[in-house]
């Protein structure tokens, strides 16, 4: 294990690594539960999409520590779960009806797609292509998003909507239980991280289940363990219930690129940020190496879900939680894939982590990883603009894609400017030019919800 993992290289060890795989997948565990919730409303059943989303997280995390050696975990992707079941909703409304059959195969011919890339090469030259200052900017706006999503999950941060459809965030209620055992566990995982007590989020977050279980606060409930069913029935499993034969329908070809285009920034904007932050760019040859194979599982990964029955699986931010705890090696990602695994047939424990605790950990993780911005030379403002405006609506549109998409377009138009100008220090990649108009068409015919 030691020779294979390379664990005295990367200067960690066994239990470091088991300790950092769990805490990943104590951040993730959410997704058991909220993908099949979410995919239930595109007609697929919770049953089957629960049985999907594990045995994907756990096949392709597995993997993606065995062939890469990264401690990234795989899962079937926030945001690209809803779209796939926006999608056949409103195409359904429209008249032109996707089945859920029909959207999976869209989800499988994008993983082809994906494959196409990776072994080309061209995913991988995104890496060399975009400057420093934006992957730092990436990580930064990485940092914040997870952050915002821990705070809305727990409710600390709310939503308003006014009458015109706009929307404001706004502090939440702190009469609320979840809301006041977020702050509670911030409190307790901020305290154990700075007398820097070994797996601090993981214990943090075991603290908070439990202060969950007390009277009066009913958050978790052990009883619910009684008579529960914990042998999964993969009778339920949806295998290759894919529907090729509309496949050239102008609804399937749209959700195709949708599905294509995010998934390209999102992986690209994970597999940097969490690379960053385990200082595999220190050596900038290792980390391209390491992060190209990555892509190549990530590849495998986007079909292999569609097959089993989920949409897009993909690289996950939260396996920045497992790097925050140490982990460095592939070991940690078999750790949580294994985990994953096993969850098929611990549901009903994997259902007792409750909300404050994965929250609170996600919002010191995007503590962990804000703290790149130092890199960022917000003088040279070339890199500055950008950058910020890569962080900024990253964050704020609640979309990764929309952040890395806003930075690029800013980079190359102010460092085209700045060359003409006669300031020559700011290169532009040739793929920098062909990404600036993809994602120009990309907002002119799909829009900005696509």
């Amino acid at each position: 294990m030691e020779r294979f993992f390379k664990l005295k290289e990367l200067g960690t060890n066994v239990r470091t690594e088991i300790m950092a795989g769990i805490t990943t997948f104590m951040t993730m565990a959410y997704i058991l539960v909220v993908n099949p919730g979410i995919l239930s409303g595109a007609d697929l059943s919770f049953t089957s999409v629960f049985l999907a989303t594990a045995l994907a997280a756990g096949i392709f995390t597995i993997a993606m520590g065995l062939f890469v050696n990264f401690p990234v975990a795989l899962a079937p992707g926030m945001g690209l779960n809803a779209f796939f079941a926006t999608t056949i909703v409103t195409s359904k409304a429209t008249g032109h009806p996707i089945t859920p059959e029909m959207g999976l195969a869209a989800v499988f011919i994008s993983g082809i797609i994906f494959f196409i890339l990776t072994v080309t090469h061209i995913r991988q030259l995104l890496i060399v292509a975009i400057p420093d200052g934006l992957k730092h900017a990436i990580t930064v706006g990485i940092g914040l998003f997870i952050a915002i999503v821990g705070m809305k999950t727990s409710g600390l941060v709310t939503i308003l909507v006014f009458g015109d459809g706009s929307t404001l965030l706004s502090m939440g209620n702190l009469e609320n239980p979840s809301v006041w055992l977020t702050i509670v566990g911030l409190a307790i995982i901020g305290v154990f991280m700075v007398l820097r007590v070994k797996g601090a989020i993981l214990l943090g977050m075991v603290v908070i289940t439990l202060i969950g279980a007390l009277p009066g606060v009913d958050l978790v409930n052990f009883s619910s363990l009684k008579g529960a069913d914990w042998a999964p029935d993969f009778g339920e499993l949806n295998f290759w219930s894919m529907d090729f034969a509309d496949l050239f329908t102008t609804g399937l070809l749209t959700a195709i690129a949708t599905f294509t285009f995010v998934e390209l920034f999102d992986t690209f904007g994970t597999l940097v940020g969490t690379a960053n932050r385990a200082g595999f760019f220190k050596n900038k040859e290792e980390g391209t190496k390491k992060v190209g194979k990555a892509m190549f599982v990530d590849a495998v990964a986007v079909s292999g879900g569609a097959m089993l029955g989920t949409s897009t699986v993909t690289a996950y931010v939260e396996s920045s939680a497992g790097v925050a705890e140490g982990g460095r090696t592939g070991l940690t990602s078999v750790t949580t894939g294994v985990l994953f695994l096993l969850s098929l047939f611990l549901l009903p424990i994997a259902l007792l982590i409750p909300a404050p605790a994965t929250s609170a950990a996600l919002i010191i993780v995007g503590v962990l990883m804000v703290q790149s911005v130092k890199e960022i030379e917000f003088t040279d403002l070339v890199i500055g603009i950008p950058a910020f405006l890569t962080i900024t609506i990253m964050a704020f549109t609640y979309n990764i894609a929309n952040g890395i998409s806003f930075g690029i377009v800013s980079y190359v138009i102010l460092a085209f400017v700045a060359n003409l100008a006669g300031d020559k220090k700011h290169k532009i990649h040739w793929l920098m030019w062909v990404v600036f108009f993809i994602v120009i068409a990309r907002y002119v015919f799909v829009g900005s919800q696509g």
